[in-house]
This record gives structure tokens, C-alpha cells and sequence, in this order.
């Protein structure tokens, strides 16, 4: 069984793991138990779907805009040539090309978080699908990471655009910001993030769909959200 440190099993000790809490108060739990780390833990969101994501059509997946940012930089690659590539130099990309970056990346460099692409370029872009696809870096038309308003695009992601997808277990796992956010804040995040992801439920999905919530900070302990609060959760 696995050990934990002082400060984790003090943080526990406030977590009531047999209490569903609502969404606002279990925010401010796990801020609370993210307190005393050298650094700004992450606070993410763990959302557990009434799907089978072994068939395409209860696969899920989208992106959401967080309505005050993800709390950290980050570093945005562009497939791109010509004129949207400017366009893209012009919108803050670090990083922009075609063949030159596809074969960087092949030979293992991985020096970004986001990748974005106009459709011209997937014809490159697909090559390197075995190694983008396993890191959730393979731009996709499903979630608006390949597009001609390359502009828009990355002015999203540097807004606080997060992708989220659905794993082989059922669960999605999303950050909703840093330690450092305000309550509110950080509620906000997470109602938009629930919203999107009971907008994007499959036709195909039966029964319950959002089966258990958890919100944890980074090396904290998880805290139970009452599931049928945070699907209700809207941005409005």
C-alpha cells in the first residue's frame, strides 16, 4: 500500500470521504488541501461517465474555454504555411511550420503543449499520428484544433482553452486552474467545464451519465462532489 507524506494524510483528515459536498464547498476543500506546497498545485477535475467509450458513438470529447484561464503559459505549435502561417506568427504562436517541425517531432522533440493546424497541412500532420495521438496532441476538426481561423484558435488556447477526452476507463480528467485562483474563480472554471461536458453526452449514453465527481489539487487528496449538483452546473 502506498505511503503518504505528513502534509498529505493532514490534508485528508479535512476531506470527509463519505460526504458527496456541493460543488462550491468542494472547491474551496480542495484549495484548502492543496495549502503548504512549494509550488501552485493544479486543481483538477475528475468526472466519471455513464459511457463505454469501446464504441465510437459514446466516445467523449471537446473543448471548453475556462472563463478565467488555466493559470499557466502555454507553448502553442502551428502546422501552417504561407499566409496562415504569418497569421499565426502575428497571433503569439511559439512555434510555426510545416515538414521542418514533423520531422523534429519524429525524431522525439516535444517541446509544446498544444498543437494547431490549418487542413492544408494534415496531410504532414497525420504522419506523426503514433506519436501525437498517445500524448492528446494530435490536432482534431472535432475539437477545433484543426482550422483555417488559426487566429481565433490560438487565441483561445492562450484564453484558457482546455481539451478534455474521455479514457478507456470512462473518466475524464480536466484541470480547472491553480491553488492560487479565488473561490469563485475556480467555481466559475468548473461550471463551464461540467456544462461542456453534459452538452457533448452521446445520444447513445443510457442511465446516468455523470456517475461521481472528484476535485483534487496536485499531491492531494480527492474530494467527493455531489454528481447530480455539478451536472446542473451552468456558466448562465
Amino acid at each position: 500500500m502506498a505511503q503518504h507524506g505528513k502534509r498529505y494524510e493532514d490534508a485528508l483528515k479535512k476531506v470527509d470521504r463519505d460526504h458527496f459536498y456541493p460543488p462550491q464547498e468542494a472547491v474551496t476543500v480542495a484549495k484548502e488541501t492543496s495549502a503548504g506546497t512549494k509550488f501552485d498545485p493544479t486543481i483538477e477535475a475528475h468526472v466519471r461517465l455513464g459511457v463505454d467509450p469501446r464504441h465510437a458513438d459514446q466516445m467523449v470529447r471537446g473543448t471548453v474555454v475556462l472563463p478565467h484561464g488555466t493559470g499557466q503559459k502555454q507553448r502553442i505549435l502551428v502546422f501552417a504555411q504561407g499566409d496562415k502561417a504569418r497569421e499565426a506568427q502575428e497571433a503569439g504562436a511559439d512555434h510555426v511550420g510545416g515538414e521542418d517541425l514533423a520531422k523534429k517531432i519524429g525524431e522525439g522533440w516535444f517541446e509544446f503543449d498544444v498543437a494547431l493546424a490549418t487542413p492544408d497541412m494534415m496531410g504532414i500532420v497525420g504522419r506523426l499520428g503514433k506519436v501525437l495521438g498517445p500524448r492528446g496532441l494530435m490536432p482534431n476538426p472535432k475539437s477545433n484544433t484543426v482550422t483555417l481561423d488559426i487566429a481565433k484558435a490560438i487565441k483561445d488556447v492562450q484564453a484558457g482553452r482546455v481539451e478534455y477526452r474521455v479514457d478507456k476507463t470512462g473518466v475524464v480528467h480536466s484541470l480547472i486552474g491553480k491553488a492560487s485562483f479565488d473561490d469563485q474563480q475556480l467555481g466559475d472554471n468548473f461550471a463551464a467545464l461540467m456544462e461542456s461536458i453534459v452538452k457533448a453526452k452521446p445520444s447513445a449514453a443510457k442511465g446516468v451519465y455523470v456517475k461521481s465527481v472528484y476535485l483534487a489539487g496536485t499531491m492531494g487528496p480527492s474530494v467527493p462532489v455531489d454528481p447530480a449538483a455539478a451536472a446542473k452546473l451552468t456558466t448562465g
